[in-house]
């Protein structure tokens, strides 16, 4: 459907007047009402009710009226943001995370590198580690931050950082009575996981570190998300095993105790194999400097600019 077209029918729809529109279009009358009727067989119907002076727009052309001044704005938005951005000719660096990454110093990162690059607009995409793969190899994003450990040849991953992992339960539960707990205190109790979607995820991670000291989990919700996670954990309808920067989501009703096993989930960066652009540059620098102000291990692969083009 031509959007010229839809433009002389939103206009004469205002006018009411055939003459009126047509110099409102900067054209003769005769081309403008062969375009409403090619318009009208294209759609298959009548959209005005010419039998009147002036005339209206029949019910089928008051919906394709309203339609049709959607598609224009669409149309028009879209021609603003890309002339704008032909404009500016800003680069553009795209981020997916996990949603415990939030939690997990990923905001101070992106501060930093918003102020060392504030001519680069940075996009942020919640995403699982998976979803985050195949968008990268895509080019959706630029650069991943996730936790589960995968093999692609055309994917670096670079392990920043393995991140303790903590019991989260119920204010009110009876095993909050005690400082630390064991991974053999969950054999008896619902377990909360999450992502239910896609797997493998971190879900997968807990199950695997439960099965490892031999406790068999007794899922009794696999929740969409962390935050539905630790609601369900303060609804007391189990305990869930958490990053321990998660400490943060909620403390009002649920309470956070440390593992004797101290378990860990590591916090992976991701970004397309041979990819050295300047704002991954960027990026691992800052990861570098804030890592070492935090008292961090810093891994040694960011220091390797070679590697980050390899």
């Amino acid at each position: 459907m031509d959007l010229r077209h839809l433009r002389y029918f939103v206009t004469l729809a205002a006018e009411r007047n055939f003459n009126r529109a047509a110099d409102r279009l900067h054209m003769a009358q005769p081309p403008l009402s062969r375009a409403i009727q090619q318009l009208e067989e294209e759609v298959g119907a009548v959209l005005l009710d010419r039998s009147e002076r002036p005339f209206r727009l029949t019910p089928i052309g008051q919906v394709f009226h309203s339609q049709a001044q959607g598609v224009l704005e669409r149309a028009e938005s879209m021609r603003s943001t890309l002339a704008a951005f032909a404009a500016t000719k800003r680069r553009r660096f795209v981020i997916g995370f996990v949603a415990s990454t939030i939690y997990a110093r990923l905001p101070e990162l992106i501060r930093a590198f918003r102020t060392t690059a504030p001519d680069v607009e940075l996009v942020l995409v919640e995403s699982p580690t998976l979803d985050q793969m195949l968008a990268l190899k895509e080019g959706r994003i630029d650069i991943g931050f996730g936790r589960i450990r995968f093999d692609d040849p055309d994917i670096r991953r670079i392990v920043l950082r393995n991140e303790r992992l903590v019991a989260a339960l119920p204010v009110a539960h009876p095993l909050a009575m005690k400082e630390t707990l064991s991974l053999q205190d969950f054999s008896a109790q619902p377990l909360i996981v999450y992502p239910r979607e896609p797997r493998p995820s971190y879900a997968d991670q807990v199950i695997s570190i439960l099965r490892d000291q031999a406790v068999e989990p007794r899922v009794a919700h696999e929740a969409r998300e962390l935050q539905t996670a630790i609601g369900l954990v303060a609804a007391e309808e189990g305990l869930a095993i958490v990053p321990e920067s998660v400490r943060r989501a909620r403390t009002g009703d649920v309470v956070y105790r440390d593992l004797e096993e101290a378990p860990t989930s590591p916090i992976i960066l991701s970004h397309r194999r041979g990819s050295s652009s300047a704002e991954l540059r960027i990026m691992s620098d800052i990861i570098v400097t804030s890592y070492a102000a935090w008292g961090y291990a810093v891994p040694e692969a960011l220091f390797s600019e070679s590697e980050m083009a390899d």
